[in-house]
């Protein structure tokens, strides 16, 4: 007597005759996944056209469409508060103190007296709720902070532990935006130019560190930082800058600062604003810090 037929799937036998094919066991799936594979190699295809629909391209240069430019716009890459942060987590806490909120971090406040010099220069951050489709983070607390020309960090660095100027804090409006206004920093040694931010839920999330639902950095142009450090006061900033690369940074070197690069616009007379989306995800744990 004849046996039946051992039910087949193109070509091949099915191991699980009575099962479906999407229930075939993993041997059977990466099986089907090399069939594939070498079906688009046949076509002149491979890995470079599956990257690129993995990535929200297409291999005949279209725009990505609306479901994959929103998966490659994750959120911004959680990076270390620095050694400096003033935050309490290591000694100071500015987020403490009385008039913390404000838009102008150039001179220190409270019974602080001091004034970071410096070229110009302000920083808006507009902050986006990946969770709920990219929609502006209205009420978050943004707490900036960065050294000044010279290099340094109130509250730490020598000469200058008694300040507290280019710290600050602003909560951002209706359309997620805060706005700061401060001085262009210096680049010492091993570090691209950049400035340091936690994102909290709120203003009453400032109270303890740990609340922070992103922590990460804004990389400077080079562009501007080439012209701003021509001027007075930034000499030392030329030749470390001349060390360093964004690849070579040990924070931004991971993607080059993909998306924690500013758009810079304006001059070293009028100052320099910097922009940058910063699109956080309460889904996903911070890191940072």
């Amino acid at each position: 007597m004849q046996q039946p037929r051992q039910p087949h799937y193109r070509g091949r036998p099915l191991p699980r005759p009575d099962d479906e094919v999407v229930d075939q066991g993993l041997g059977f799936d990466l099986g089907t996944l090399l069939d594939r594979r070498q079906l688009l190699r046949a076509f002149g295809l491979g890995a470079t056209t599956l990257g690129l629909a993995a990535c929200g391209g297409t291999s005949d240069g279209e725009p990505p469409t609306a479901t994959t430019a929103t998966a490659t716009s994750g959120e911004i890459p959680d990076e270390t508060g620095g050694p400096y942060p003033g935050d309490g987590s290591n000694g100071p806490n500015v987020l403490d103190d009385s008039g913390i909120v404000r838009s102008d971090l150039r001179s220190s406040f409270g019974a602080a007296d001091g004034t970071a010099e410096g070229v110009p220069m302000t920083l808006e951050l507009t902050v986006l709720d990946v969770a709920n489709g990219g929609r502006p983070f209205a009420g978050t607390a943004v707490y900036l902070w960065h050294c000044d020309r010279e290099g340094r960090y109130s509250l730490y660095s020598e000469g200058v532990e008694d300040q507290n100027y280019l710290r600050g804090v602003q909560i951002a409006d209706g359309s997620g935006r805060v706005r700061f206004t401060t001085v262009f920093p210096g680049c010492y040694a091993g570090r691209w130019p950049h400035l340091h931010f936690e994102v909290y839920p709120d203003r009453a999330g400032l109270a303890d560190a740990g609340n922070a639902i992103a922590t990460s950095q804004v990389a400077l142009p080079k562009e501007a930082c080439d012209k701003v450090y021509a001027e007075t006061g930034y000499q030392a900033s030329v030749g470390n800058l001349a060390a360093l690369t964004l690849a070579s940074d040990n924070v931004f070197g991971d993607d080059g600062g993909a998306t924690q690069l500013g758009t810079a616009t304006g001059d070293v007379t009028a100052g320099y604003a910097v922009s940058l989306p910063v699109r956080v995800d309460t889904r996903t744990a911070p890191t940072g810090g």
